[in-house]
C-alpha cells in the first residue's frame, strides 16, 4: 500500500502540469473545426463552378484560381494545427512518462512546446492569408 501512496505525487504533479497543455489542445480543436468548416464551403463552391460549361465557366475562372489558392492554405493551417496538436500531445505523454519513470524529460517537453506554438504560428499565419485570399475577391458593385 504504501508503494501506491508513493507514486501519487509524481502523478498528482504530472496531472497538474499537463492541465494548461490540455486547455491549449481544446482551443486547437476548435481552430481546427472552424478551419474544417471553410475548407468545406470551398470545396463545395469550387464544385459548384467546375460543373459549368463554357462563357459561364470561363467567367468563374479568377474565382476558382482564388478557390484553389484558398483550399491550398487552409490544408496548410489545417496540417501545421495538427501537428501542433500532435506536438502538445507528445509533451503531455512525456510529462506522464517522466512522472512514472522519475526521469527528467523536461527537455523534450520543453521542445515539443515549443514546436507545437510554431506550428501553430505558422497554421494562424496560413489561416490569415486565407482569409485575405477570401475577402479580396469581394466586390462593390456600382448602383
Amino acid at each position: 500500500m504504501d508503494a501506491l501512496a508513493n507514486n501519487i505525487p509524481p502523478v498528482a504533479h504530472a496531472i497538474q502540469q499537463a492541465v494548461a497543455p490540455v486547455f491549449l489542445l481544446t482551443g486547437i480543436g476548435s481552430i481546427l473545426s472552424v478551419l474544417a468548416g471553410r475548407l468545406g464551403r470551398v470545396v463545395d463552391r469550387y464544385r459548384l463552378l467546375n460543373k459549368m460549361e463554357g462563357d459561364a465557366l470561363r467567367q468563374h475562372h479568377d474565382e476558382m484560381r482564388t478557390l484553389s489558392q484558398r483550399a491550398l492554405w487552409n490544408h496548410w493551417a489545417i496540417s501545421l494545427c495538427t501537428v501542433s496538436a500532435l506536438c502538445i500531445c507528445l509533451s503531455i505523454a512525456a510529462l506522464f512518462i517522466g512522472a512514472e519513470l522519475r526521469a527528467d524529460l523536461s527537455g523534450t517537453v520543453a521542445l515539443l512546446f515549443v514546436a507545437a506554438m510554431l506550428t501553430l504560428i505558422g497554421g494562424l499565419l496560413c489561416f490569415l492569408r486565407e482569409i485575405a485570399l477570401a475577402t479580396g475577391v469581394i466586390e462593390v458593385r456600382k448602383l
